[in-house]
């Protein structure tokens, strides 16, 4: 039996929507739904993307991956920046899954890939991608001529660029700066003139592309050129001609180009206010830069560097870090450029307490282990005389350059470490990493400071041996000081005879200051000899002279070389000593008594005498260079400005404290006698720096080994 049963109209209404959805959509009311419905979903899918950008320009690409994970449907456009995410972390394999994964890819995306593979190193991967791209355009090909350009493959660059069907201006500027960036300026301006129509991006390649590469007189003469077409300079343009000025001090170019930029009323644009700031530094117009500085009002964190960085070239380091603190007042983060240049300042000073200051902030800024800021930690620790800080900031270097392995093998040679210095080599070959003649010029430095003569030769000879290393007059310097410290003086006269490369003021200098050292006036005399000739008015020469004469007695002689001096006008550099405490720089010389504290000083000497001569401490009179009486000789010794510096050090230092002195001249053999046994008076460890090393005395031991 046939059962018939009546449907309510509703249901029939609904069934009928569901099945065919035309009665349903002719509802006004519906039709109001589904459009509010629809704007909800563009708002939250806006809202969404907004998210995932949000995260991809702070680099939380994962972050974004998970929120872009969650969304149904995503366009081109997201997946194209969320690959372009994971390329600025160089996460390529997770670039390459998504791009795989894509539902369809446009042209867009495919240059994205290649442009990544290209930043993140994998040129294998752009090249294959951009033989598989079904459609390229202008900016495939200018992407893989740029990517090829930038990592040196310039001739394979040049093949694509002449095999290009159409070529765009942005083409024809990015072989241009192919060209400039790989040195090859000839072709690069070759290329500039056969350009149809060179813009303003064009001209200041090629301005700065001549700067760059050592021409700069020639980028200001294009600049010139430029003005004289009509050619409206940008600027960036304007930056790069500022620098050429800069780097050839041309400051009245300079000062026509600043006023030329007020004219164009781009004065407070920042990147021409750090220029400008950097070029009147680097002329010694420090008031100037200070002056621009002050006038613009939107500071960002280069240009508080070029100022700190201009105070530092013009030795006024206080005024420096004075800037760098009120810097950080006003809330900007600095920098790896600022760090470095304010630890310079540090450096400048000598000021051991404000490195660790900034050390400390580098800390907090996350740039501790970064290799330009560890590097300029690593100079400053082992300049002001703290090795084993220094060594442990290298340590903490995450990707260690050449720079941070020289740093650390001079720092451990002048301080008398040379086992530590070798050791640091044979670590950095072991990571592939390939010396320079700076990494030589440590070795050989090492090995003369640590008696290891036959070591110091090997090193030399392989010097000769590897093409990439250029034998440098630092190197041949080492080398006679290797022998002259040993007392191979003659052998020392016979190895600069025979060098491949002329012997300059220096190297002679070398073999006379070891002929100071072992009193042979016979080599001296030859070795004096050389310098005049080379150097007339070489001070130095004149002074190791009259004291090897003086300490063989020869005071005739001695009164004959001052004569010549005062003839031709050479002053004799005072020795003199200083202290830092507390930020502060006190200086001392010989026998100096204008410092404040002097009557506490000389007492502090005169008990440390005492107890020294209880230990067997007796004077070498053969380092008092005056002709005068053997009593006037030991107090003239007693009171040489290290020991007085050292006395102001133990009044004002807590008990137990590290001493550091530094000193212009290299310290006399009574001095270092005599510091061997404070150390044991005072139960410290007294450093001092002279001219060529560090002292580290403790328990009346030095670091030298008695053999500097």
């Amino acid at each position: 039996m046939r059962v018939h049963v009546q449907i309510p109209a509703c249901i029939l209404n609904l069934y009928s929507v569901q099945a065919f959805g035309v009665s349903y959509f002719t509802s006004k009311n519906h039709c109001c739904y589904l459009s509010r419905a629809k704007t909800a979903a563009q708002k939250k899918r806006s809202s969404w993307s907004a998210t995932i950008h949000s995260h991809l320009k702070n680099n939380r690409v994962d972050e974004a991956r998970r929120m872009f994970d969650k969304m149904s449907s995503p366009d081109m456009y997201l997946y194209t920046r969320l690959i372009n995410g994971y390329f600025q972390v160089c996460e390529i394999e997770k670039a390459v899954q998504l791009f795989n994964n894509m539902p369809s890819r446009d042209v867009v995306s495919w240059n994205s890939m290649i442009k990544g593979c290209l930043s993140c190193g994998n040129f294998d991967l752009a090249w294959k991608l951009f033989n598989e791209m079904p459609k390229r355009n202008v900016i495939s090909w200018t992407t893989m001529i740029d990517g090829l350009a930038q990592s040196g493959q310039i001739g394979i660059a040049e093949e694509m660029f002449y095999t290009m069907e159409e070529r765009d201006t942005a083409a024809w500027n990015s072989m241009i700066h192919g060209y400039c960036c790989n040195g090859k300026m000839k072709d690069a301006y070759h290329l500039f003139k056969e350009m149809p129509q060179p813009n303003v991006i064009s001209w200041t390649t090629v301005i700065g592309g001549f700067d760059q590469n050592g021409e700069s007189d020639r980028s200001l003469s294009l600049f010139c050129k430029m003005r004289v077409l009509g050619v409206e300079p940008t600027p960036n343009t304007f930056a790069c001609v500022l620098t050429a000025c800069t780097n050839i001090l041309a400051l009245t170019v300079g000062v026509q180009l600043h006023t030329l930029i007020i004219k164009s009323g781009i004065i407070f644009d920042a990147f021409i206010a750090t220029s400008l700031v950097t070029l009147y530094s680097n002329c010694k117009q420090i008031e100037n830069s200070h002056r621009i500085f002050e006038e613009n009002v939107h500071r960002d964190v280069a240009l508080w560097t070029a100022l700190i960085t201009g105070y530092g070239l013009n030795t006024r380091h206080e005024s420096a870090l004075s800037v760098f603190h009120n810097m950080l007042i006003n809330g900007i983060k600095p920098n790896q450029s600022t760090l470095t240049s304010t630890l310079n300042s540090c450096c400048g000073l000598e000021a051991l307490d404000r490195g660790k200051e900034i050390h400390t902030i580098a800390i907090k800024v996350g740039l501790d282990h970064d290799a330009f800021v560890g590097n300029s930690l690593l100079v400053m620790y082992t300049r002001c005389g703290n090795i084993d800080d220094g060594v442990n900031v290298f340590n903490t270097i995450s990707k260690k350059n050449i720079v941070s392995w020289n740093c650390v093998i001079v720092g451990c040679a002048t301080h008398g470490y040379g086992l530590h210095a070798l050791e640091f080599f044979e670590r950095m070959k072991l990571f592939g990493v390939q010396p320079d003649e700076i990494t030589f010029v440590g070795l050989l430095t090492a090995c003369s400071h640590s008696r290891m003569i036959e070591t110091g030769k090997q090193f030399f000879e392989m010097i000769g041996q590897d093409p990439l290393i250029e034998l440098k007059h630092e190197h041949c310097v080492c080398m006679v000081d290797i022998l002259g410290r040993s007392g191979k003086l003659e052998e020392a006269e016979e190895f600069i005879k025979n060098l491949p490369i002329e012997a300059n003021a220096m190297i002679w200098l070398s073999l006379l200051g070891a002929c100071r050292v072992h009193s042979n006036l016979e080599v001296a005399e030859r070795a004096a000899t050389k310098i005049f000739h080379l150097e007339p008015h070489c001070g130095a020469a004149y002074v190791l002279l009259s004291n090897i004469y003086a300490s063989c007695g020869s005071w005739d002689d001695v009164s004959r070389i001052r004569r010549m001096m005062k003839g031709k006008g050479i002053k004799k550099i005072p020795g003199s000593s200083w202290i830092v405490l507390k930020g502060f720089k006190h200086e001392f010389l010989s026998g100096d008594r204008s410092h404040p504290m002097s009557k506490e000083i000389y007492e502090e000497l005169d008990l440390l005498g005492g107890k020294s001569k209880e230990l067997g401490y007796v004077s070498d009179k053969s380092f008092a260079l005056h002709n005068v009486e053997d009593e006037q000789k030991e107090i003239m010794l007693s009171y040489h400005s290290e020991r007085l510096a050292i006395a102001f050090g133990l009044i004002l230092t807590v008990k137990g404290s590290t001493i550091t002195v530094l000193k212009n001249l290299r310290v006399c053999g009574d001095c270092h006698s005599a510091i061997k046994l404070m150390s044991v008076i005072v139960g410290r460890e007294l450093i001092i720096r002279d001219s060529s090393r560090f002292h580290h005395f403790r328990n009346g031991t030095c670091s030298c080994g008695d053999y500097w």
